[in-house]
């Protein structure tokens, strides 16, 4: 299963050189960017780890991509993403944001149905990788399920 969070999430994985088109996009729009990383991608998780500070004040997509190469350096079974933040007056939220690692496998997630008061269904999405602790939940090779 294929994690699917952001822009590009079904398309395949970008190259360095595409990753830099899309930072170059977001740079001449004027947006800020920002490296996140993270071992549990449940699509509520909206909080990932900031790799460094914001990059509010870069004019060249290579600042990004080294950025993202060092992330990917210290977190190789890690997802890892490139947001664009816009402060423009009119928006102020995130304008782009896409996955640039993935871990090797990645195992997805069960629904778990639960039964509510009057006969009410209940859906949550449990993410196979977070029944191991943090840091641990991407082996270079997963056991089978």
């Amino acid at each position: 299963m294929r994690i699917t969070q952001g822009t590009f999430s079904y398309l395949p994985d970008l190259t360095d050189d595409e990753i830099a088109m899309q930072v170059q996009y977001a740079l001449d729009h004027g947006w800020a960017l920002s490296v996140e990383f993270t071992d549990d991608p449940h699509p509520r998780n909206h909080y990932w780890h900031m790799w460094g500070l914001p990059m509010f004040d870069l004019h060249d997509a290579a600042g990004v991509v080294y950025e993202v190469n060092e992330c990917r350096q210290a977190y190789p079974l890690y997802y890892i993403r490139v947001n664009a933040y816009d402060a423009s007056p009119t928006r102020q939220t995130t304008a782009l944001s896409f996955i640039v690692n993935r871990p090797p496998d990645e195992p997805g997630f069960r629904l778990e149905r639960q039964e509510h008061v009057d006969r009410r269904l209940r859906y949550t999405l449990h993410p196979y990788a977070a029944d191991r602790p943090a840091g641990d939940r991407y082996p270079p090779t997963m056991p089978e399920r």
